[in-house]
């Protein structure tokens, strides 16, 4: 198995498959019982299935030490931590014990000390665990920034959804054997599939956030002014916008081959009208 500069590489496989283990070869923190790893980059990060530092420090102060003990000076490393914390929205305060944190943001910080130092080498195990919905993408806007600058990035999910949004390629491990997926015959960008937007402020109400990610057959998200737009693949639409209507989210339209079924659906049902202020399908089409 070969990982080259620049890749986005999952691996994909049930509990108890090998995943961790094979993370932790590649890392250096185990070895493997055949074979070798060789050419590993001399800075790697690391985000473990379970993060668990001296509790009784706070978070700068975990990270300033860490920074230190992998070559930086305090100064740079308390920096580099500051910023790291600021940009995945830490909550609970940087000064504040990590056993305080909750699980989310004790994972913000398990993040934050794998990217110190710029890694050439960045392996994250389930690192979306208990993230917060903005940090998710701040997760995925920093593993396209590593791999863009060079790196390679290789974890693990088990959501399907995610490792086919954000892995260049994907291997699947199962007991203790490690196989190249195909790619899929059809592409996510030639799938049919629609775009909803949501907005999220209707009548001065706030919806409950939602990790779109993670829903099923989500293929990209984007953050509009007023809400978010989701592409979904056709055939989960109906799924995301019940889901979306159930979190308090208001349907602003549908766009692409959804639109047209939910359309001919309603005319032939003598119409239709979600509830939550969200979408209404009359005879006439959708408004």
């Amino acid at each position: 198995m070969e990982v080259p500069a620049g890749e986005v590489v999952a691996f994909t496989g049930g509990n108890g498959s090998g995943k961790s283990t094979l993370l932790r070869i590649a890392v250096g923190l185990s070895r493997p019982t055949r074979g070798r790893v060789s050419a590993r980059p001399p800075v790697v990060g690391y985000v473990p299935d379970r993060f668990a530092p001296n509790e009784r420090m706070s978070a700068v102060a975990y990270l300033t030490h860490v920074g230190r003990v992998r070559g930086l000076t305090t100064s740079v490393a308390s920096s580099r931590a500051d910023k790291l914390l600021d940009r995945l929205a830490l909550v609970g305060g940087k000064q504040a014990p990590l056993r305080s944190l909750s699980k989310g943001n004790a994972q913000k910080v398990a993040v934050a000390q794998a990217l110190l130092v710029e890694p050439g080498l960045l392996v994250l195990d389930e690192p979306w665990s208990g993230l917060d919905a903005d940090a998710h993408g701040v997760l995925a806007e920093i593993i396209t920034e590593v791999a863009g600058a060079g790196g390679t990035v290789i974890f693990t999910d088990h959501r399907e959804s995610v490792t086919r949004a954000r892995a260049t390629r994907t291997y699947s491990v199962s007991e203790g054997r490690v196989s190249l997926r195909a790619p899929e015959s059809r592409p996510d960008g030639h799938r049919p599939s629609s775009d909803v937007v949501l907005t999220g402020y209707l009548g001065g109400r706030v919806p409950q956030d939602l990790v779109w990610e993670e829903l099923d057959g989500v293929l990209a998200v984007s953050r509009t002014a007023s809400g978010v737009r989701v592409r979904v693949t056709r055939e989960t639409t109906d799924a995301l916008l019940f889901t979306a209507l159930q979190h308090g989210w208001s349907v602003e339209r549908v766009e692409g081959p959804a639109a047209d079924l939910l359309a001919r659906d309603a005319a032939a049902n003598g119409g239709m009208r979600c509830t939550n202020e969200g979408m209404r399908c009359t005879n006439g089409g959708m408004q």
